[in-house]
């Protein structure tokens, strides 16, 4: 099976939690993706060094070590993964995965193993946990046999879990053999110089480089930006994010069009939290025409070392530019700038609005993206199909020179881009087009034709093709089944008091016909009514009012409830679902996504639902019959006690 091994609901493990995604494992290396997209984990194969099998609670997991120290966890396995992906593993990668154990005796003491940049604490044989001394921030001794160690703590750590390791601390006893001293240096103090050799000390003290009064749109305020070894730091007057780079996913450099300014995208997994809300893209505002010089406090040694080609040691240029480029050397995250899109005015962007917020939409190589609130990204991948819709139905002059842009995810989520330019439509099919992806509208030739034609047609009161398609697929029927057998009495026509409610039926057509000329009777009569005198207006108040409360009457509380159709029972019982799923959800898009689904169920799926619609309409049409015998029988009444007043 040259192509490889897939695997999906792999967890990758680290010290903020674990994260669930889809694992392929090829004759090339190792790749795994975060499910819903975000995070991205690629490693070669002539980077990695060692691989490790190791069983844990209710599966396996494969641990990978790559050259530049680094080490992935992966969990997940079932057993009889193990042997099939170790044979593969040794054909195609060429590396034989050791056999661990893990130590389940809860004894506290052992001996300490630093390999690389990890440090693994061993009870007997078995390994009892492992950290990445990565992720150290502070370590010193604590008296003259503990060592103490500090872990970086950043605003996105536990956000996707509840614990996270904070500190940890080693009592090394002078008969210590494994870090042998002298009276002058201690076991401790051996242990403390290997683990600083490999942690990421003193970072926290210094930055590599400081923006000042940068403007970051999400979280909102003006921040000083520090880029430090292992971390970012923005520091407000109310708010203090710390950031790890192990967090940062991908950069996104973004000029706007037609303005000074350009934005910078620090997109992460997992995102960074301020009380209950989560942030997973970072938004900054450069000024496009700014220049900066500045000088990274490094040590040459370094410089030449772990970031050589990577970083150099001065930089002069446009600020947005040098920032990007210096957290890209520091971090490792890859820069995304605009593709071969351009609009109407040769831009980079079409401008639109989201959930009632104005902003701009980028049509990226591999996604869209839209800025600045909310900043919503939206993988290529992802995508289940778009559709162009001429925005508004009505002849607005307005609406005719804007069209919305819906896209549909695989996960039923939708989101709908308003108020695109009407010029702008060319370009941004063509593009869409371009990239493969299923445009709705583009299942009918003609229907493509009548939505350009729209777009292009300078005449506002012309036919809204989305609107036409979704008649023709209702068949053009507007009159509701629940109202076939709904017809209004010739002796109701005319009674004043009755208020049964009848009259709001549109399934009798002698009721329409009555209706239409008593409408121009109503506004002759009120015409007539000003020009006569105020007898006049007296005399002929009585029959006026009469029939203005004949066209406004209320509908009788006491009449039948109307009977629901199968698709009304249906919403009923999964609305709550959806919400659940889709806790973001707007009450417009619960009813789309449920008549979607609809939409997509088979006539067996459907039926119960038909069922319970045909006992309710049963019912309809008995308390209908019932309740119009007594309204009559109140008519008689009523009408006897006048004859004998």
């Amino acid at each position: 099976m040259v192509d490889g091994h897939h695997f999906n609901n792999i967890l990758l493990g680290g010290r903020g939690g674990t994260k669930p995604g889809q694992l392929r494992v090829h004759s090339g290396g190792i790749s795994w993706k975060k499910q819903g997209g975000g995070k991205v984990v690629e490693i070669e194969k002539a980077d990695i060094s060692r691989m490790t099998w190791m069983k844990v609670p209710r599966s396996y997991q494969l641990g990978v070590r790559i050259k530049d120290g680094l080490f992935y966890k992966f969990i997940g396995f079932r057993e009889q993964d193990v042997t099939s992906l170790t044979s593969f593993i040794q054909k195609y990668l060429g590396v034989t995965p050791d056999e661990k154990q893990l130590s389940v005796s809860g004894h506290n003491w052992g001996e300490v193993d630093i390999d690389g940049n990890m440090l693994t604490f061993n009870v007997g044989s078995k390994q009892a946990f492992e950290v990445s001394l990565a992720d150290v921030a502070v370590t010193q001794l604590q008296g003259k046999n503990d060592v103490y160690m500090e872990f970086h703590v950043d605003d996105t750590t536990g956000a996707n879990e509840k614990d996270s390791l904070v500190d940890l601390s080693f009592h090394i006893p002078n008969s210590n053999i494994q870090f042998a001293g002298d009276e002058n240096r201690p076991p401790a103090q051996v242990l403390l110089d290997k683990i600083l050799a490999m942690a990421d000390v003193g970072s926290s003290d210094e930055a590599v480089v400081t923006f000042e009064g940068i403007a970051v749109l999400t979280p909102r305020g003006r921040y000083s930006v520090e880029l430090h070894l292992s971390f970012l730091r923005l520091q407000g007057q109310a708010n203090d994010f710390k950031i790890q780079y192990s967090s940062v996913v991908r950069l996104f450099l973004l000029p706007k069009s037609n303005q000074p300014h350009t934005f910078v995208v620090v997109t992460l997994d997992p995102p960074i939290r301020k009380g209950q809300t989560l942030y997973p893209h970072i938004v900054l505002q450069f000024e496009t025409e700014a220049v900066v010089e500045s000088a990274l406090s490094m040590s040459d040694e370094l410089l030449a070392t772990k970031y050589k080609d990577r970083l150099e040691a001065s930089y002069k240029g446009l600020i947005h530019e040098v920032f990007t480029t210096v957290l890209r050397g520091l971090s490792g995250a890859k820069v995304t700038k605009p593709g071969k899109f351009r609009s109407c005015q040769d831009g980079y962007a079409v401008k639109s609005s989201l959930k009632a917020e104005d902003g701009i939409l980028y049509p990226l190589e591999k996604s869209f993206f839209f800025l600045p609130r909310p900043p919503t990204l939206i993988l290529h991948d992802e995508i289940e199909y778009v559709e162009f819709e001429r925005h508004g139905a009505g002849g607005s002059s307005v609406s005719s020179h804007y069209f919305d842009l819906l896209v549909k995810l695989k996960n039923d989520q939708e989101h709908l881009f308003r108020n695109i330019q009407r010029n702008e439509y060319h370009n941004l099919f063509d593009f869409i087009n371009g990239k493969g992806l299923k445009i709705m509208n583009l299942g009918d030739a003609k229907t493509t034709n009548t939505v350009a034609a729209v777009l292009d047609n300078d005449d506002d009161d012309a036919v809204d093709p989305h609107l036409e398609r979704i008649k023709n697929a209702a068949g053009g029927e507007e009159s509701d089944e629940e109202d076939e057998d709904f017809v209004v009495e010739k002796d109701d026509g005319g009674s004043p008091t009755d208020d049964s409610g009848e009259e709001e039926s549109d399934a009798s057509e002698s009721a329409g016909e009555r209706e239409k000329p008593a409408k121009k009777d109503l506004k002759k009569e009120a015409a007539a009514a000003k020009a006569s005198s105020s007898k006049k207006k007296a005399k002929d108040g009585e029959e006026d009012g009469s029939k203005k409360r004949r066209q406004k009457k209320k509908k009788d509380p006491n009449a039948p409830k109307r009977a629901m159709s199968g698709f009304m029972f249906f919403s009923n019982s999964e609305r709550e679902n959806i919400k659940k799923s889709n806790p973001g959800l707007s009450f417009t898009d619960v009813g789309r996504a449920l008549g979607d689904r609809w939409k997509k169920m088979s006539a067996e799926e459907k039926e119960p639902f038909e069922v319970m619609a045909r006992a309710d309409m049963k019912r309809y049409r008995e308390a209908m019959a019932g309740y119009k015998s007594g309204a009559s029988a109140m008519n008689i009444d009523s009408g006897n006690e006048s004859d004998s007043g």
